[in-house]
């Protein structure tokens, strides 16, 4: 015979000074969780939102990101007449080369940080349709204009439009904003490759080629055919997967971070449910002697107490979802990517996060509840019916 669920939900109401000290070590738990990974997440889908499925991104081999890459000219020329490059209305093969910098700006509170400038010839914006002016408008090719990511705006000093770029004693005027679909291109400025490159003072090549492909499935056999080119040191990879594999360095140890900081914490929310457990078990002795003396048997005894516990730990965990949830779409950003300059992203509190920490409160709860029950359903029932 099951103890009847009411049973546990009063005594939960008339004990809840009690109870409410195991909910709130289970909700801190789930709540520092689901933060650390929330922010795993928005950086991963900062730059899994980069790029696009039909592009391929040729960098060098060996190459940890496009500032430590290079594709020199004539290679360049030879790859954009690939008959499996796609081509523009005007003919002209659909590819971007890029040369990439990095340059030092200060946030808005003055920190000093590393900014990705990129310089990019006219059909990049073909290439990377992503890129929408929201503010202002496009560089004009030839002169010393930029574009900036909207998410700079929001995060550095003078990137309005309007201000300035420095670089090398000279000035660039920014004349637009742009938005790529939340990607790491938000965090970036775009220029003119003819004005800009001679500013980096580069050559002729590039860091970086990104081509549309006609079909995404010949990426493959382009990469193929670079690494067979004899003294070549190119591969092809998918753009999106390439700007993907670049989150990894970054957004796995925060996920480890964020199970070993919630592992830690939770071994001292199941001890504070534990103990909270232990004082329900010993505040009901005479009830549970009382169960036994009408017939409930150990075991639903058990099964009574463990449901309460469970009870408890979800109500914790959707209390630390919630506590939480304020931090979906907070905007911030992390230097420490494979190109060395800071991406801005936001908090993402996913259903998975949600669901994780559900599940991580439900262990918490049943673990921390399990002995407590374990005893009070081992209780004689002479001894537990004399307890005061």
């Amino acid at each position: 015979m099951a103890v009847p669920i009411s049973y546990n939900v009063r005594n939960v109401r008339q004990r809840w000074q009690v109870t409410l000290l195991a909910v709130v070590g289970i909700a801190l738990v789930v709540a520092v969780f689901a933060m650390l990974m929330a922010m795993a997440a928005g950086f991963q889908a900062a730059l899994r939102s980069t790029g696009r499925e039909d592009n391929a991104m040729i960098v060098q081999r060996g190459s940890g990101s496009e500032l430590t890459s290079g594709v020199p000219l004539d290679q360049r020329n030879q790859i954009v007449v690939d008959d499996r490059i796609a081509r523009a209305s005007d003919g002209q093969p659909l590819a971007t080369w890029d040369w990439v910098i990095v340059i030092n700006v200060p946030k808005k509170d003055g920190t000093p940080t590393n900014v990705t400038f990129r310089a990019v010839p006219p059909k990049a914006f073909e290439v990377r349709d992503s890129v929408k002016i929201v503010q202002g408008r496009k560089y004009t090719p030839g002169l010393d204009e930029v574009i900036v990511g909207e998410r700079l705006i929001d995060r550095m000093q003078g990137m309005e439009v309007g201000g300035t770029v420095k670089y090398q004693r000279k000035e660039f005027k920014i004349v637009g904003a742009f938005q790529a679909d939340g990607g790491a291109f938000e965090s970036e400025i775009w220029g003119d490759y003819d004005v800009i490159g001679a500013t980096f003072q580069r050559g002729a090549g590039s860091n970086s080629l990104v081509v549309r492909m006609k079909d995404a499935k010949d990426i493959p056999a382009l990469d193929r055919w670079l690494k067979a080119q004899p003294n070549w040191q190119l591969r092809a990879i998918n753009e999106k997967k390439y700007y993907d594999e670049q989150a990894g360095p970054v957004a796995k140890p925060l996920k480890v971070l964020a199970f070993v900081v919630a592992f830690i914490m939770g071994i001292g929310a199941v001890f504070g449910a534990m103990n909270t457990m232990y004082a329900i078990v010993a505040a009901r002795t005479r009830e549970i002697g009382t169960l036994r003396a009408l017939g409930f048997s150990r075991g639903s005894i058990l099964f009574s107490f463990v449901v309460e516990s469970v009870f408890l730990a979800v109500m914790a965990g959707a209390i630390g979802c919630l506590l939480a949830f304020p931090m979906n779409g907070f905007s911030t950003g992390t230097g420490q990517t494979a190109s060395f300059s800071e991406i801005a992203f936001a908090f993402r509190i996913t259903p998975g996060i949600v669901l994780g920490g559900m599940v991580f409160a439900l262990v918490m709860g049943f673990l921390g509840g399990l002995l407590p029950a374990w005893r009070g359903a081992r209780l004689p029932i002479t001894s537990a019916l004399r307890e005061a």
